[in-house]
């Protein structure tokens, strides 16, 4: 990426920021402030580039050299027959944000149950910005991730979902987030708070999908805060136009004896980086990372883990599947960080990847970073094309090739489906999975 294209990218952000700051009159001091350091920590470090080690396989030039405009600035209609189709069965609440912007005639958050509240973060922070300053902002890092940095300047909204202590929340809440753009390029910066009390239980599912054909830049930043006992299952189903470019950072701080499950679908975009940084900060903590990358035509689909074990006896589990079809081009580099004082430590880390046709390719690296002489701690990747035995074994049971060929993805695929709960969440991702699939096999003799 030249220097060039750098200043040109940063002198369209910094006007953004000039016009966000227009509107932020009425914000407390701490928030004025908060964007104003990140905007700065943005400017210096500037865009990742290749020659960023944990950026070394995705190049970000196509996304800089556009000239995006907020999508709030065009604002437009979305009916409720326009998303009848995306709607998780049998859910507590549906959370609908519109080019960034919640949407109240679209949602449905009037049944939670007490000691649940879910809404826009933008509501709260003109109602109750004193209850979000010890914790907006303070775990997703702004010092060396200029995406975060980004995000904490420019936001305009996104969810806010808080569960007291003790609570469980029976059902799942379906927060959707929809774009619109039909021809500028626009972009839009969801900022999500997650705040789950001692001993309590929700399940999420985070769902972006594109209505309009035009390109949109979504940098999404969520943060997640989960109490000692507590348990979360935190669902990210990512399926926007082919056009658009995609940013996503989940940030997870874990307390004492807490379990959260994070599992992701990428489907679509045509540049993705999915980033995922849990913190067992509490002794017993334990989290598994769970994912699904499926690829096609020249979509770029990146993976950037970071567990984080900061205390000992927590246990870690990352497992990622990749399917890549025609010229797309997939990345997973994991990192386990295990710090000096994390004895007992188990983590496991495992991907696995699929290529069906030869201008596919995959750069995966799985990393350990150990300073506990105390653990254990494994990690491996493998890289393969459809086993031709079993496709003859398929085929010689009656099945047509193509046919053969869908059923192993989809057994491929059914490894990472099959570690979400059974139930609404579960089926609704393997929908989108399976349409994926159905995309994803027309591509498997590498034509774009």
């Amino acid at each position: 990426m030249s220097a060039t294209a750098q200043i040109t990218g940063l002198n369209t952000y910094l006007d953004a920021f000039s016009r966000r700051q227009q509107t932020t009159q009425d914000e407390p001091a701490w928030l004025r402030h908060l964007r104003e350091d990140a905007f700065g920590h943005f400017c210096d470090l500037g865009f990742p580039t290749t020659h960023d080690e944990d950026w070394r396989f995705t190049s970000l030039s196509a996304l800089v050299k556009e000239n995006f405009v907020s999508a709030s600035e065009s604002p437009a209609a979305v009916s409720v027959q326009q998303i009848a189709a995306h709607r998780v069965s049998d859910s507590a609440a549906r959370i609908v944000f519109v080019n960034g912007r919640f949407s109240t005639a679209l949602s449905d958050a009037q049944t939670l149950p007490q000691g649940v509240r879910a809404g826009s973060l933008a509501d709260i922070i003109a109602s109750s910005p004193a209850s979000l300053e010890n914790h907006l902002a303070r775990y997703a890092n702004i010092r060396n991730a200029s995406f975060t940095a980004l995000n904490t300047a420019l936001f305009e909204d996104g969810a806010y979902v808080e569960v007291e202590r003790g609570t469980i929340l029976k059902k799942p809440l379906h927060v959707l987030f929809v774009s619109t753009a039909e021809s500028a390029a626009a972009m839009v910066h969801p900022r999500t708070l997650l705040l789950v009390g001692e001993n309590a239980e929700l399940s999420l599912v985070e769902d972006h999908i594109s209505l309009g054909g035009g390109a949109v830049f979504t940098n999404s930043v969520t943060e997640l805060v989960v109490g000692a006992g507590a348990t979360v299952s935190h669902h990210v189903l990512e399926r926007e136009n082919r056009n658009s470019f995609h940013i996503a950072t989940l940030r997870i701080q874990q307390s004492r004896t807490s379990t959260v499950r994070a599992h992701s679908v990428l489907t679509g975009g045509a540049l993705v980086r999915n980033n995922v940084h849990p913190v067992l900060a509490g002794e017993g903590a334990e989290c598994l990372i769970n994912g699904l990358f499926i690829g096609g035509e020249r979509q770029h689909l990146d993976n950037f883990m970071m567990v984080e074990h900061a205390s000992p006896h927590c246990a870690s589990h990352q497992y990622y599947n990749g399917l890549l079809g025609g010229h797309s081009h997939g990345v997973f580099h994991g990192r386990i960080l295990v710090h000096k004082d994390a004895q007992k430590t188990d983590a496991k880390q495992t991907n696995r990847n699929l290529l069906l046709s030869d201008d596919a390719q995959i750069d995966t690296k799985p990393q350990l970073e150990i300073y506990a002489d105390d653990v254990k701690c494994t990690h491996g990747a493998t890289i393969g094309q459809i086993e031709e035995n079993s496709l003859f074994y398929l085929r010689s049971r009656g099945l047509d090739e193509a046919s053969a060929r869908q059923m192993l993805l989809l057994a491929f695929a059914g490894e990472c489906l099959d570690r979400i709960e059974d139930g609404p969440v579960r089926e609704y991702m393997e929908q989108s999975v399976d349409a994926a699939l159905l995309g994803a096999s027309r591509y498997q003799g590498g034509q774009p």
